[in-house]
């Protein structure tokens, strides 16, 4: 029984999620760019396991398991073992967010909160439909970029990005 509720959760969620087709474009540019970053090991769509900690005080849908757009780590985190993971349980040092249309911003604001809760150093929230990406090197710091901007800056990564390569021309 709790295998099916799990299961319904689990498909609830994916529904909510939905990429679209400005969703995937923007995933695929800013895995891109940051796949040449030779500091760092990207994973797009990567299961973290968060059994470890309570996140209910974030009022979150996910029990165990939280699954960003885009996970940055700063080494080769086990790549080529000959087990595979399906929730990851070291924490990346980066997470990407890309609102999609079915997803609200409350939902992701939370997911940000839990992150910052498991030690995650910096948190993305990419809004395809303004083309903007906002930084959070903490909960309650922001700093917003936009197409007015050559670059989007992340001082806490240090990682330099050129904002047209991420949204398109």
């Amino acid at each position: 029984m709790n295998e099916r509720i799990e299961l319904e959760n689990e498909f609830e969620n994916r529904e909510l999620k939905m990429p679209s087709r400005n969703h995937s474009f923007v995933m695929g540019s800013l895995t891109g760019l940051l796949f040449n970053d030779k500091r760092f090991t990207v994973m797009p769509e990567l299961s973290l396991d968060t059994s470890q900690t309570d996140l209910s005080q974030f009022n979150l849908k996910a029990k165990d398991e939280l699954i960003p757009d885009i996970s940055l780590y700063s080494d080769k985190v086990g790549l080529g073992a000959p087990a595979d993971e399906l929730k990851m349980k070291d924490m990346p040092l980066l997470v990407i967010e890309i609102l999609s249309p079915r997803q609200s911003l409350n939902d992701i604001f939370a997911k940000f909160q839990a992150y910052f809760a498991l030690g995650i150093k910096s948190c993305w929230l990419v809004i395809p439909a303004i083309k903007s990406i906002t930084i959070y090197p903490q909960p309650d710091q922001s700093k917003t970029f936009g197409t007015n901007d050559s670059e989007i800056i992340d001082e806490v990564m240090d990682i330099r990005l050129p904002i047209q390569q991420i949204f398109g021309k």
